[in-house]
């Protein structure tokens, strides 16, 4: 089993129309072994901006740290809040930087930039980014939510839609890997704020 399986999880962020979302699993195991159900994996960065993490658990907090204090001294140094883009270039610095002995994480950053809309990316473990224009996925459940979400996004969705095409997307995906689900959490970035929901799931 690869290190990046370990603990398992599902993580998606989709585009809609003005407004953007980021779901993921809430499993939190050792391999086959659930320890509990209640693990976040995805993190508020700013008021329109959220952070994925994917992988391993360990590597996952370090990396939370790292991010938070980078974008402390961002915000003290230029007097204003970080754009999704540039979080994104950052997050790719910090884990190019570790190359040689990396980071086993797999980021989906998610923002709604004032200037420019909708923002996704996602990275994988050495900073490679891919920016996208509909979703991207990340986790041991992927493969899964790359069928799902081809099947389920369109675009120009309302905050309402999206939530419910991204929310059956990573519901029907998890449901196919045993090392994530156990339950799910929603965030929705409008211009008007950030909407989160917690999602029920099968619990086997």
């Amino acid at each position: 089993m690869s290190i990046m399986q370990y603990n398992g999880s599902g993580i998606v962020a989709m585009v809609g129309k003005d407004c953007v979302a980021i779901a993921s699993d809430m499993r939190y195991g050792i391999q086959q072994q659930t320890i509990a159900t209640n693990m976040h994996k995805v993190f508020k960065m700013g008021d329109k901006l959220f952070v994925g993490l994917s992988g391993l658990i360990t590597d996952m907090q370090t990396l939370k740290q790292k991010f938070d204090f980078r974008l402390k001294m961002y915000a003290l140094r230029e007097n204003r809040p970080m754009r999704p883009k540039v979080f994104s270039n950052l997050v790719s610095t910090i884990l190019y930087e570790k190359r040689f002995g990396p980071f086993f994480c797999e980021p989906v950053i998610c923002g709604l930039d004032e200037k420019e809309g909708p923002f996704i990316s996602a990275m994988d473990l050495i900073g490679a980014p891919v920016l996208a224009k509909d979703f991207v996925v990340s986790g041991t459940a992927g493969e899964e939510l790359y069928g799902t979400c081809e099947a389920f996004w369109k675009p120009n969705m309302e905050p309402d839609e999206l939530f419910e095409t991204i929310s059956q997307a990573l519901l029907a995906a998890v449901d196919r890997d045993c090392l994530a689900g156990w339950g799910a959490i929603v965030h929705v970035i409008t211009k008007k704020g950030v909407i989160t929901k917690k999602l029920k799931s099968r619990q086997d």
